[in-house]
């Protein structure tokens, strides 16, 4: 069984990766607030990502401040990517399922006791 903690993990490297995907030139600042994390816990992951070879660092040559860097996602990054988004979907199916089975008896259980009328004692 997969700990908490692990899954909070694996998703907060989905998140990051899928958005330098789309936004390399984000900020350690930025892509903090954006996943909910401290700006040094993202420098933790972004140092990670770089060590396991999945992003890689580069200067983001559009901008006036040349100390700004892009990670961009490597070919290694993108499979890491696609492997964590089909993990990712499996279990957000999962406890959407569950969620699902617990409304619905909840709501047979409100219609079951709405529909039985309390009795007036004499």
């Amino acid at each position: 069984m997969t700990s908490r903690r692990t899954k909070l993990r694996e998703d907060t490297r989905f998140r990051v990766l899928r958005l330098l995907q789309e936004n390399p030139e984000m900020s350690q600042r930025e892509l903090a607030e954006a996943v909910g994390a401290s700006v040094g816990g993202m420098h933790y992951v972004l140092n990670a990502l770089i060590e396991k070879g999945f992003v890689k660092l580069g200067n983001f040559t559009a901008a006036e401040d040349k100390r700004r860097y892009a990670y961009v996602l490597t070919p290694k990054g993108i499979k890491e990517k696609t492997n964590i988004t089909k993990n990712f979907l499996k279990r957000k199916v999962e406890e959407y399922q569950a969620l699902k089975e617990e409304i619905d008896a909840l709501e047979v259980e409100i219609n079951s006791s709405t529909e039985m009328k309390p009795q007036k004692s004499r």
